[in-house]
């Protein structure tokens, strides 16, 4: 009988609602196939790099087979990652892709198992310029500006502003977390009490804004996009506090990554950009 081969996931926070549904449906997806042993592990929050770091480091000692990994931070994580294949471990990045020129640097190549953030921000953006009209005055709130992923959302955000015509009063980074953003976006809305939409890097950071203007009595008259279709959006959206957000499909997303893992495994090489289905939700 041969031996299953054991994959690690790597994921962020499992305090967000995106990893926690991940999680379940990968361990769902190794349950199903049963040729494969999955082992997963998520940060506490979605800002230490240092224990996702140490994850790796661990699969790495225990010298699984494969590994994929969601970085939070796009830089910090080449190292790491350059050590596990060293080690003749099997890396698929999924979902926020890896510093590309640092793993050039290295002399690694790597398939990336991912939406286009960019692309799927401006579908969502647009839905926000369109609700206010040119000349609107909005906000952006932003993820961790090391992570791949919150730059090119960011970019899309940026790229329906100009496009539309909007005003962007500022901007400010919440790291992906609600509480943060419920201070962030306070600091904001004192300065800018005129503001007219808010462009928000996930749904968990547009859930903190909505708290705001929800203590303001403002939610639902200043219009709010999110990313990633957390569980709470669809009643944020028909209680009219959301007016839109975009689904990324993260248990999918990990499936795939997986299944080119094991792929990998079995001596296929797998390069470039696997592009992962978005779809936007209203």
């Amino acid at each position: 009988m041969n031996k299953k081969s054991r994959v690690g996931l790597v994921m962020k926070s499992l305090e967000s609602d995106f990893f926690q549904k991940m999680k379940k449906g990968a361990l769902e997806y190794a349950e199903k196939r049963n040729d494969f042993e999955l082992i997963t592990v998520g940060t506490l929050n979605q800002t230490n790099v240092d224990m996702q770091i140490s994850f790796v480091e661990e699969l790495v000692g225990k010298r699984v087979d494969a590994i994929v990994v969601i970085p939070i931070d796009s830089k910090a994580l080449v190292p790491v990652i350059v050590k596990a294949i060293k080690s003749g471990i099997k890396i698929a990045n999924i979902d926020i892709l890896l510093d590309q020129d640092l793993l050039k640097e290295a002399g690694v190549e790597l398939a990336f198992v991912g939406p286009d953030n960019e692309e799927a921000a401006k579908m969502v953006g647009d839905v926000l310029a369109k609700k206010i009209g040119r000349g609107g005055k909005v906000i952006i709130i932003n993820g961790i500006p090391e992570a791949m992923n919150a730059q090119q959302r960011r970019k899309g955000f940026i790229a329906s502003i100009e496009e539309y015509g909007l005003n962007l009063l500022g901007e400010g980074v919440a790291s992906w977390e609600t509480d943060k953003a419920m201070q962030v976006f306070t600091d904001l809305y004192q300065k800018f009490p005129d503001v007219q939409g808010i462009f928000c890097g996930n749904d968990a950071m547009a859930l903190g804004v909505i708290k705001i203007l929800e203590s303001w009595g403002k939610a639902g008259n200043v219009v709010v996009v999110g990313f990633d279709n957390d569980t709470s959006s669809s009643q944020l959206i028909r209680d009219g506090k959301l007016l839109a957000t975009i689904d990324a499909f993260g248990t999918e997303m990990a499936a795939q990554g997986i299944d080119y893992a094991l792929r990998a495994l079995k001596g296929e090489k797998i390069n470039g950009w696997i592009k992962t289905k978005t779809e936007l939700i209203k």
